[in-house]
């Protein structure tokens, strides 16, 4: 009943340790302030719509207005990037065919080797260097879209890797076919050398090793079709640019193609932990070879090993029990390297 106070809870009991309030003393006179009109939706930075008011007006002075593109509507909704390889998380505004590079040694490598550019994403206030300041004349040349986002949006745009404030869209990757590696081989004048994986799952470590195949004069990198990582954001970033200088070929089977590249005149040598020749001892480095690197944990697989010419180990401390494939890879081709002269 209204106005009884001798309901439960009503009032304090006597000896209460809290006594009555008797006032705020202006504690919550602020919070009782209003706060004025809502602002407009477009007049609100936060929201979708004025997200794209100031995506429009970046555009229009930019002179890069050409309608509802892909990096429009990132900006104005905040869109993570999709990526077709890799089964890796998509989202709004980019299309699922394209990919996103980010970092500034990759977006200018990815420019310099002529791969096609949907749109550039520059940070706002960007500290400029040498490469900036390239992408920037690579855009003002050939009239690659160019839109200037926040952090943040560049945050989401790339899922959180470091950015270092520069990103492109581009399509997917072009895989070559593994006789493709013969023939720039051949191109080359020199004996060819290429790097097969074997249960290479991490994109990671496919961007190590073409990183490593790029530093040391590899003709190509071969992976298989499938269960295998392929050449997606994650592999641009790590490889540092080496992604656009070093062609890949998806191989329908690996264990075919290696026969195939055996009948060709290569010599296969695996890496292996449990190999009989240490790699300060790579046999075959001058000749046309394949150098074929397993996964960490599992190794080479059995029908691999099988047809290798020659297993080859690199001798590590005991505390270690073995190296990942960028690693392996790396000092691999150091060796063939060495042994070429080169």
């Amino acid at each position: 009943m209204p106005g009884n106070s001798q309901r439960r809870g009503a009032t304090r009991k006597p000896g209460s340790k809290k006594g009555a309030s008797i006032g705020s003393g202006g504690k919550g006179r602020q919070s009782l302030e209003g706060r004025g009109p809502t602002p407009k939706a477009e007049d609100r930075p936060y929201h979708p719509a004025g997200k794209k008011k100031i995506a429009a007006e970046r555009r229009a002075a930019t002179g890069t207005d050409r309608g509802p593109s892909a990096g429009a509507r990132v900006a104005g909704g905040g869109a993570r990037a999709s990526r077709s390889a890799g089964g890796t998380k998509g989202g709004r505004g980019v299309s699922a065919t394209h990919e996103i590079v980010n970092g500034r040694n990759s977006v200018v490598e990815a420019i310099r080797a002529g791969i096609p550019v949907s749109t550039v994403y520059i940070a706002a206030r960007l500290e400029a260097d040498d490469r900036t300041r390239e992408i920037l004349r690579a855009v003002t040349e050939r009239g690659y879209p160019l839109l200037e986002v926040t952090k943040p949006e560049l945050d989401r745009l790339t899922d959180g890797s470091v950015h270092q404030g520069v990103a492109i869209q581009v399509p997917p990757y072009a895989y070559g076919e593994p006789d493709d590696l013969l023939d720039v081989a051949e191109a080359s004048g020199r004996p060819p050398l290429i790097v097969a994986l074997d249960g290479i799952t991490d994109p990671r470590n496919l961007g190590a090793v073409l990183r490593s195949a790029g530093a040391f004069g590899v003709h190509g990198v071969l992976v298989p079709e499938r269960r295998a990582a392929g050449v997606t954001a994650s592999a641009w970033k790590v490889s540092a640019g080496a992604a656009a200088r070093v062609p890949v070929a998806r191989a329908t089977n690996l264990v075919r193609t290696l026969e195939q590249y055996r009948s060709a005149g290569c010599f296969v040598v695996g890496l292996d932990g449990g190999g009989d020749t240490p790699v300060g001892d790579l046999p075959y480095a001058n000749d046309p070879l394949v150098i074929v690197v397993g996964s960490e944990g599992k190794g080479l697989s059995r029908l691999v090993r099988e047809h290798c010419d020659a297993i080859a180990s690199i001798p590590i401390g005991s505390a270690v029990e073995s190296l990942n494939a960028g690693v392996a890879a790396g000092i691999a081709l150091y060796e063939v390297a060495r042994q070429r002269g080169a």
